[in-house]
């Protein structure tokens, strides 16, 4: 009876053995999240303001009386903050403030790239960064017409920010700032309403 279990068992192993031949294991390759975001439209935004421009339709404005607003994508939880400012003698210290907007996030930043803009036909000259790691802000721009207006806008996300995770939604909100940037037209001076 041992003979026989001893027979079974090694010929049990051997077919075990020759089971194991063939093609060699490949691992299965790392998925890729893929974020489809849809094409954007633009629509030019005009309120009783010193500028207008154009923005993604499918993004959201609010407006505050100051001509200061916000532009939210509900669907990747960001914000574009847009601060208008009046140019009254002080246009040095508004340069100096929008360029520490984007520095202050040099700690936590990879790299910084500064594009300049310059606009001649439309009056408009700033200044377009683009922040690359766990910042709190990826995107900030500022624009002046150098004589009475000065906007800055900055992208933020509700959320940690894990630039890997969030690059998509970046990349694809970049685009309508540039957008942004590169429609504004400055009106004549009105009273600041909304």
């Amino acid at each position: 009876m041992y003979d026989a279990i001893k027979t079974a068992s090694i010929f049990l192993f051997i077919i075990l053995l020759a089971s194991c031949g063939g093609e060699d294991a490949v691992p299965k390759p790392d998925a890729q999240l893929a974020l489809n975001y849809p094409d954007p439209t633009y629509k030019s935004i005009e309120k009783d303001c010193s500028f207008s421009f154009d923005m993604n339709d499918k993004a959201v404005m609010k407006g505050k009386k100051d001509c200061s607003m916000t532009i939210s994508y509900p669907d990747m939880d960001a914000m574009v903050y847009v601060n208008y400012r009046s140019v009254e003698e002080n246009l040095r210290q508004l340069l100096i403030d929008g360029q520490k907007l984007s520095y202050t996030h040099n700690q936590m930043a990879d790299a910084i790239t500064e594009q300049p803009f310059v606009n001649p036909k439309n009056k408009t000259y700033g200044m377009f960064y683009e922040v690359e790691g766990d910042a709190a802000s990826n995107i900030q721009f500022y624009v002046t017409d150098s004589v009475q207006n000065f906007l800055t806008a900055s992208l933020y996300f509700n959320r940690e920010p894990y630039y890997d995770s969030i690059l998509p939604a970046v990349e694809y909100i970049k685009q309508d700032m540039v957008k942004m940037m590169e429609s504004l037209q400055w009106k004549a001076k009105t009273a600041a309403k909304n």
